[in-house]
């Protein structure tokens, strides 16, 4: 499992990690078996600005769609990075409402940020990529009315399709979080919101609904 951080609570300032973690650990406190410390590569953001959403691509799907890496000025080629395993890392820097691809060696602190584009909004609290789809979901919060947007390949570079209003019956929440089911089932696939920790609203963490399957 992998996570991302945006600050050190134990300091000031931001601190923009990926971790790595072994959930079939069986010890009584599970810390991180690899991490990557990327805050130097990036543009400096506030404390509770930096990251807040990470997903992986395939690169069987990026080079199927052309990818363009920023880094060789090229179509993406997997093997320029030897050791990143079999895809890519996407993060969303809060603050700057941009995502960054890097490429992560698996045996830990090693990187290269191959991609970053725009998310769709001055702000990105969350990314999901569908394979099912081929899209790639970058969510706001209340900040922007809780819209989501879809981006896709195209020309090499994810481009924005399609931006969503939140569901009708949603209030304007501090979602975080967002999640789809790859399963479908009479035609819809489950979708999961979940508010951040300082808003609970209503006393609840998460909330579902659905999507249609294509």
């Amino acid at each position: 499992m992998f996570a991302a951080t945006e600050r050190d609570n134990d300091g000031d300032g931001s601190l923009l990690k990926v971790l790595r973690y072994d959930t079939g650990s069986t010890a009584s406190e599970l810390d991180a078996s690899a991490e990557w410390d990327l805050t130097g590569d990036l543009p400096a953001v506030d404390d509770n600005g930096g990251f807040e959403g990470i997903s992986w691509i395939p690169d069987t799907f990026l080079t199927a769609g052309g990818f363009r890496d920023d880094h060789t000025k090229a179509p993406y080629d997997p093997a320029v990075y030897p050791g990143h395993g079999t895809g890519l890392y996407f993060l969303g820097l809060e603050d700057e409402g941009r995502i960054h691809a890097y490429a992560l060696d698996q045996a830990g602190g090693g990187f290269t940020r191959v991609a970053s584009f725009s998310a769709g909004f001055p702000k990105v609290m969350e990314l999901e990529f569908d394979p099912a789809t081929g899209s790639l979901w970058s969510v706001c919060d209340d900040t922007c009315s809780g819209k989501s947007a879809t981006l896709k390949l195209s020309g090499g570079k994810f481009t924005v399709t399609a931006t969503y209003a939140r569901p009708s019956k949603m209030p304007n929440y501090n979602n975080e979080g967002f999640a789809i089911a790859p399963a479908c089932g009479a035609g819809r696939r489950a979708v999961v919101w979940s508010d951040a920790d300082d808003g609970d609203d209503g006393g609840h963490a998460l909330r579902t609904g659905t999507l249609p399957c294509g």
